[in-house]
């Protein structure tokens, strides 16, 4: 191997990972600067490298993805799929069909294409991306409510095989002179989505099993998983399947199983994750020809607003509104249908069978997947701001540590270091309101290690060591939090000066506070206002209106609400 090649390679990721910071400065998704680096880089860059084997970059890309993908399964908790899957589901087949559709309309309008090509570009770009998505959702610090972020989530890790389904039928169309048979296209949709699911699943337990019957040295439990999950993808591939989908489900499963050593896989996989999207944009951006995208930029910007302003909300309006979701909500995922590494990963499908105007097609997905990051990605976390669907949530430690222990159970040693303005003040320790079954191991300050006792006082730049299970985290991150919030996100402006129980009655709150509700009976539990309001689904943050009170969903369980926050107008 040239090791002038190995050389640039390691140089790219250096600058890559050196300016990735100017994403939170300029407001910008991390992977536009990974994307930009790879162009400048390519041939008609300063660095005038010519790559363009397109089969290789397939090969890399696949494999990318598939880490991408079993991270962000293995960060979504169960719990959301009672709010998100529904939703998300629906937006994941009929809404990547509809979106396709649309764009496909668009794009033979713009581009003077044949229709069988314009319907290709529109099923390319047609899925929103997992890679993006996750990276924004994660990387920014937004915390969503549930009920969004859940959805955009769930969508965006499983619509990949609509996805692909649609580009296959089409290509294989195209090459076939436009006859295809139906029943034929409705059997690799089956394969899809059935195979991908089936596998994904039984992967996902088969690895769990595995990791927690098998003694390794701890280092290895991460290489384990990752090799694991890689041989789920390929396997599902080999038999028709989505290995997406797959690979998305496997990581699921076992993100939501006790497994050993887990906070070390994670810790180990968000590294893994990084690397793979750095290769993955840089070796894109290495793939395009930017002189070729000024030719169709003006068309290309019709194609990719018609996407975002009109087919997009269009398609959300037209699936979402059965499921309880709010407009404010609604907009939001409206907005965020990102485009990312799948639709220029998909546009290579096209090149390898050398279809009339493959590259074509392949630099006007380039082109959507470009404006997409400039436009929403840099937009998403004010617009979110901007419509208050954030919660409160508290910090999150510093370290986990698993114990490994039998007689612990899953309790692990977290580090928590204290931080922002409430941190200022010492507090002793005996005042710290810590959740039931957790235990304070220690005090580190100025590299010294203290005991806890009631009357030591800790503050800012103090450390503290914590004995916690992963149930509590929520809990123990709100306790130990003293970052300064936005005022509307600080605990009793987002909740209000009360915390009822959710199955008080409204007749019962009616006399304590001399409130009158007229439009609901008194029998009515607080709980059963918000699943009157919500169908049947609440998440906290919710709110319902009666006269002069706001009631706020503080905590949930299933699909109740157990504590509600009341707030004595309508802000």
């Amino acid at each position: 191997m040239d090791p002038i090649l190995t050389l640039i390679g390691a140089l790219m990721l250096v600058i890559s990972i050196m300016l990735s910071p100017l994403s939170s400065r300029l407001g910008m998704p991390v992977l536009l600067i990974f994307l930009v680096v790879g162009m400048m880089m390519g041939e008609d860059g300063p660095g005038g490298l010519l790559f363009d084997d397109f089969e290789l970059a397939f090969l890399i890309a696949n494999l990318a993805l598939g880490v991408i993908l079993l991270d962000g399964g293995m960060r979504t908790r169960a719990e959301t799929f009672r709010v998100g899957l529904r939703p998300a589901l629906v937006l994941a087949s009929f809404g990547v069909f509809l979106t396709a559709a649309g764009a496909g309309l668009v794009a033979w309008w713009v581009f003077d294409l044949h229709w069988l090509n314009a319907l290709l570009i529109g099923a390319i770009i047609s899925s929103t991306d997992a890679a993006a998505v996750f990276s924004l959702l994660q990387g920014r610090g937004l915390h969503l409510n549930e009920r969004v972020s859940a959805t955009l989530e769930i969508e965006s890790g499983s619509n990949d095989p609509m996805a692909i389904f649609l580009t296959l039928m089409l290509v294989t169309m195209i090459e076939a002179g436009g006859a295809s048979e139906g029943w034929m296209a409705l059997v690799m949709l089956v394969k899809q989505f059935g195979i991908g699911g089936a596998v994904g699943v039984a992967g996902g337990f088969i690895v769990v099993e595995m990791a927690n019957r098998i003694r390794l040295t701890p280092s290895l439990y991460p290489l384990l998983v990752v090799a694991a999950g890689i041989m789920v993808f390929s396997g599902t591939n080999a038999l028709g399947g989505s290995g997406f989908l797959a690979i998305y489900l496997t990581g699921v499963v076992i993100g939501n199983r006790p497994v050993r050593m887990m906070p070390m896989i994670l810790q180990v996989h968000d590294g893994l994750a990084w690397l793979a999207q750095l290769c993955l944009f840089l070796m894109l951006g290495l793939l395009v020809t930017p002189s070729e995208l000024l030719p169709l930029a003006g068309g290309g910007l019709v194609l990719a607003f018609a996407l975002i302003f009109l087919i997009r909300p269009i398609t959300i309006m037209a699936t979402l509104w059965p499921f309880g979701f709010n407009r404010r909500e609604l907009g939001f995922i409206s907005w965020v249908g990102l485009r990312g590494a799948v639709p220029i990963v998909l546009a290579l499908f096209p090149i390898i069978a050398d279809i009339p105007q493959a590259q074509l097609i392949f630099h006007v997905a380039f082109f959507i997947v470009l404006v997409s990051l400039l436009v929403q990605g840099t937009t998403m976390a004010p617009l979110a701001r901007k419509l208050r669907l954030e919660v409160p949530t508290g910090e999150d430690p510093y370290r986990r540590l698993p114990l490994d222990v039998p007689a612990a159970g899953d309790h692990e040693l977290m580090l928590f270091p204290l931080k922002g303005s409430a941190w200022e003040t010492p507090k002793p320790l005996g005042q710290l309101r810590l959740p039931d079954n957790t235990a304070i191991a220690g005090v580190f300050r100025k590299r010294t290690c203290h005991q806890p006792t009631p009357d030591l006082e800790v503050s800012t730049g103090d450390v503290l060591a914590m004995f916690a299970t992963p149930a509590v985290l929520p809990e123990l991150g709100k306790a130990l939090s003293g970052r300064h919030a936005p005022r509307y996100l600080a605990e009793r402006a987002f909740f209000g000066d009360f915390v009822l129980n959710g199955d008080a009655l409204l007749g019962d709150v009616e006399q304590v506070y001399g409130i009158e509700f007229d439009e609901l009976p008194p029998e009515l539990s607080l709980a059963e206002c918000f699943a009157r309001r919500t169908k049947g689904h609440p998440v906290v943050g919710d709110k319902v209106i009666l006269g002069p009170v706001t009631l706020v969903a503080r905590a949930t369980e299933a699909d109740r609400v157990t504590k509600v926050g009341l707030k004595m107008d309508n802000e």
